[in-house]
């Protein structure tokens, strides 16, 4: 089971005073506090979420959009004298002359002609439909011969790229759709990150529209995703809301009617196109109907003709004016064909103002209502898509990064004996957004305690002005974000700062490291408004502010030497990452629990090691993956990114055991396995070496006193559980209650022997599985449906002293179960439970 930090910023405290007993449990209860989530950090999750789902497939919309978008010049580029051919001085011929030699020709009856006013623009020619076929066949042909022109080369790849844009190569109905789904997703999108980076002052259209490319790193890559954004937000928001016209017919049918158009007229089931035709019609004379037409439509630049059936049926006519103020804006008219009487005209002006409105929303998904600059600017925020779905994976791996750096940092804090002295804590506070500020606060207390000094570890974003009174000595990495401003979670604790009235914090010693990038015109900003404000409440500086720019490692040396003078002793350097140290492990099992699942084939992997190697339930194994071929994934071990799973074994059974999950993706990489879960369940042959190593988890530590224990989770988050309950078997504590969910009980009943062997000799006082694909619609039941429906016995198993252990996926089964909790109990019963150390989760 892969694992990545839990939700929660730590508030580890190891006081001078407190018991290792007392201390180990808050510490426990520590790494998983509440997040009191805002709104802001909901739409961003949605943000990310959707990018990172239904992102790849925009930017195919995308590139398919751009693609058309120009389709009629590169046509006409790649058929040269096709569409146009040299004038003549001669008349071109009428439609009825064009109509009689085309039927002559090709046998079939001509149901209309696009004739265009320019001279030697070829004329377009559309037969009847065939029995079976939605559309007739089109022809060019040659305005002054009526002679066929030759097909257009290129023409069925832009049907092709037109069929991907607008259905993704889907039948015609659901890819409409599935294609409406995504422009929903795109809207959201647009509307999100709009919310997302609106700005303290709003007024300023640099802050909007300004890009500045001397920023490096994440910098380069938030600004240029944010800026781009915002230029293509407009056009994003037309092209979804027009789109979603052809997606849904209840939204176009609703629209229309609004208009005032007639309604669509369904095809009759069962019926293959429309009814055979009668190919004598076509004799009909509308020589005097063209006549007609042109001397009641002056100007006309277009004109569609759609010849009658019979002689006594009007000719259609729906033309382009010159002063049309787009392709749509067309006027109709109906004549007889016999003398040229005009029986119905609709001049485009006189038409209703639904009707005009429904007309424009074509030209505006294509950006031609503006002309040539409309349509160049459609296509750039087209392929603009692929820029941000590149930015965000980077800026989204990056955090990844980043709150995996934080969780190494968490967890060798933990593992750090405290000071055994006498004393006040020393604060080691961080206001973080992207992480960066916290791992450095992280190794500083964790250096600090090393040196014998003992630290109360906080995160600004849940910490009260007020708490500054309890300590004598503060030490704080401030982050800037955006042009000066607090991170996102520290706003409340900045606002709350600066309203303090007078001098409450006479008496504590500050020092200050602020983290920024220079090209901001407000560099370190947030960090020298906090030192500010906190001077003028009265605090006293330990040290000179110290700035740090990116990873300057003259200023984090600087900061070092400050906490060496702080502590009395010698600091190793700070934000200099250790290298990892990994042995050499052998794979000597692998065993399919799965077969014929739903879900990804679930493996549970055998390894040997070292001798003497040991670890405690809960504990994670890092392990550097390579290619199917056995080279490393990324490059060497000091470059590559590591997997963690939760170990399903204890040391006593012999061997490491792991449940891993065989993910599987697009693409030809690793044969279109995850580079780890691949290797690991298919690729490596019995023996080869892994290199791995154990990684303490103070955060889901075993729960071995004699109380009851509620071990919660789905999926391969069984690992984890299995070793508690090992544990606590080895211990004799029987008090045990597994809820634990799956697809389909026929195929995904992991561990079945071991589990049921428990709860039938006592060891699990009660076992409810729980498999969601067994049910059907809303009869379907989920891990957190079924603790809801338990809420009775939870809260008397709580009212015992239970401690609560969740493990397994983040989102769904871990949220949920947060949920349930807290209708459960309320918010101050779940902060007791993690104050206390009874709610522990190891969520991925």
């Amino acid at each position: 089971m892969t694992t990545s930090p839990t939700l929660h910023p730590p508030q580890l405290r190891a006081s001078a005073d407190a018991a290792p007993e007392a201390r180990q449990q808050r510490q426990a209860a520590a790494a998983s506090p509440r997040r009191h989530w805002s709104w802001k950090q909901v739409w961003f999750q949605l943000h990310w979420f959707i990018g990172i789902t239904a992102g790849t497939v925009l930017v195919v919309i995308g590139l398919s959009g751009a693609t058309l978008a120009f389709k009629d010049e590169l046509l006409d580029l790649m058929n040269p004298g096709v569409r146009h051919v040299p004038v003549e001085t001669r008349a071109p011929l009428t439609p009825g002359q064009l109509s009689s030699i085309a039927a002559a020709e090709h046998g079939q009856r001509v149901a209309s002609i696009t004739m265009y006013a320019e001279a030697g623009a070829a004329p377009r020619l559309f037969f009847a439909p065939k029995n079976g076929q939605r559309r007739g066949e089109s022809i060019y042909v040659h305005p002054y011969t009526g002679a066929t022109q030759p097909a257009l080369t290129g023409a069925e790849f832009f049907e092709w790229t037109e069929s991907l844009h607008r259905w993704l190569l889907l039948p015609r109905d659901p890819g409409r759709q599935v294609a409406g789904a995504l422009a929903l997703c795109l809207l959201g999108l647009a509307l999100s990150g709009l919310y997302l980076r609106w700005p303290r002052r709003p007024l300023d259209w640099r802050t909007w529209l300004t890009f500045d490319p001397a920023l490096k790193g994440r910098s380069f890559l938030w600004n240029l995703h944010a800026v781009a954004g915002t230029w293509c937000l407009v056009v994003y928001v037309a092209l979804t809301l027009t789109g979603i016209y052809w997606s849904y017919d209840v939204v176009r049918d609703n629209i229309d009617a609004w208009a005032g158009k007639p309604p669509r007229v369904a095809q009759a089931p069962g019926k293959k196109g429309p009814p055979k035709e009668n190919k004598e019609a076509s004799a009909v004379d509308i020589g005097p109907a063209w006549t007609s037409f042109q001397q009641h439509a002056p100007g006309w630049t277009l004109a569609s003709v759609r010849l009658p059936t019979r002689p006594d049926e009007a000719v259609q006519f729906t033309w382009l004016a010159a002063d049309a103020p787009h392709e749509r804006a067309r006027s109709r008219m109906d004549i007889l064909p016999a003398d040229g009487k005009v029986t119905d005209n609709a001049p485009y002006s006189q038409q209703g103002l639904g009707a005009r409105l429904v007309n424009i929303i074509y030209p505006l998904h294509m950006g031609t209502y503006f002309g040539l600059p409309g349509r160049i600017i459609v296509t750039l925020a087209s392929l603009g898509l692929p820029l941000f779905a590149i930015t965000g994976w980077m800026l989204y791996l990056g955090r990844r990064k980043a709150k995996r750096a934080v969780q190494a940092q968490r967890a060798m804090l933990a593992g750090t004996p405290g000071n055994a002295g006498t004393g006040l804590p020393t604060l080691v506070a961080y206001a973080s957004q992207s992480g960066q500020a916290e791992r450095l606060a992280l190794e500083s207390a964790r250096a600090l305690q090393q040196a014998g000094v003992a630290v109360d570890v906080q995160s600004l974003d849940q910490f009260d002005p007020a708490q500054l009174r309890r300590y004598e000595r503060a030490l704080i990495v401030a982050s800037t974000f955006g042009e000066g401003e607090a991170p996102d979670g520290t706003r409340r604790f900045a606002r709350l700062l600066q309203a303090t009235p007078g001098t409450p914090l006479a008496g504590l010693e500050v020092g200050v490291l602020a983290l920024g990038d220079r090209h901001y015109s407000a560099f370190c900003g947030f960090g020298h408004a906090l030192e500010q404000q906190l001077h003028a409440l009265g605090a006293t500086p330990l040290f000179p502010l110290i700035e740090v720019d990116k990873h300057d490692p003259a200023a984090l040396a600087a900061w070092s030497q400050a906490l060496a003078r702080c502590s009395g002793s010698a600091i190793d350097a700070i934000g200099v990452q250790e290298e990892a140290s990994y042995d050499t492990w052998h794979l000597t099992g692998r065993v399919l629990l799965n077969p014929g699942s739903l879900g990804g084939e679930l493996h549970e992997i055998t390894l040997a090691g070292p001798a003497g190697a040991t670890w405690e339930a809960g504990a994670l194994a890092e392990i550097i993956p390579c290619n199917a071929d056995g080279s490393d994934g990324d490059g060497d071990t000091a470059h590559h990114a590591p997997r963690s799973y939760s170990i399903a074994s204890l040391p006593a059974d012999g061997a490491l055991q792991l449940l891993v999950r065989q993910e599987t993706h697009a693409g030809e990489n690793n044969q279109g396995h995850g580079l780890a879960s691949g290797w690991l369940t298919r690729f490596a042959p019995p023996g080869a070496a892994i290199r791995l190593r154990l990684q303490a988890n103070p955060a889901f530590a075993p729960a071995l006193a004699d109380v009851p224990c509620i071990y919660i989770g789905n999926g391969s988050g069984l690992a984890g559980l299995r070793a508690h309950l090992r544990a606590r078997q080895r211990a004799g504590l029987a008090r045990n209650w597994l809820l634990f969910g799956e697809r389909q009980q026929a195929v995904d009943s992991i561990c079945d022997a071991e589990l049921q062997g428990w709860l039938d000799n006592g060891h699990l006082a009660r076992l409810d599985r729980v498999f969601s694909r067994d049910g059907a619609g809303d009869a379907r039941e989920y891990v957190q449906d079924r603790l809801r429906a338990s809420a009775g016995a939870l809260r008397a198993w709580l009212e015992q002293g239970a401690i609560v252990c969740v493990c397994g996926s983040l989102h769904g089964m871990a949220a949920g179960v947060d949920a349930v909790l807290q209708e459960v109990l309320g918010q101050d019963g779940v902060d007791a439970l993690l104050a206390a150390g009874r709610y522990r989760r190891d969520v991925y």
